[in-house]
């Protein structure tokens, strides 16, 4: 019973070491680096368009949560706004002189 037992465990590894053996083969041939060099620019792209998702929804959330405009400026109301806005110009006009 032991010597049919190894048999078959070393075909099945011999099977295996070969199979191993020509995909790396394969691997290392024009083809097989570029469909590497493909799979990665894939991958890498995927990943980008993830990371650039995930950040517009964080600005989108952040500027909600703070109140900001889609363009990013502050949203001041009523008469704050225009005295707010007078007093920074005035500001600036007396720092020049």
């Amino acid at each position: 019973m032991g010597r049919p037992l190894w048999f078959v465990a070393g075909a099945g590894v011999g099977v295996y070491a070969a199979a191993r053996a020509r995909r790396a083969a394969e691997a290392f041939t024009a083809d097989g680096l570029r469909d590497r060099v493909r799979g990665w620019q894939a991958g890498a792209r995927l990943f980008a368009e993830e990371v650039h998702q995930g950040r517009t929804e964080r600005e989108t959330e952040l500027r909600e949560q703070l109140g900001l405009r889609p363009h990013g400026a502050p949203e001041l109301k009523g008469v704050e706004a225009r005295s707010a806005r007078t007093s920074t110009t005035d500001e600036l006009m007396t720092k020049d002189d």
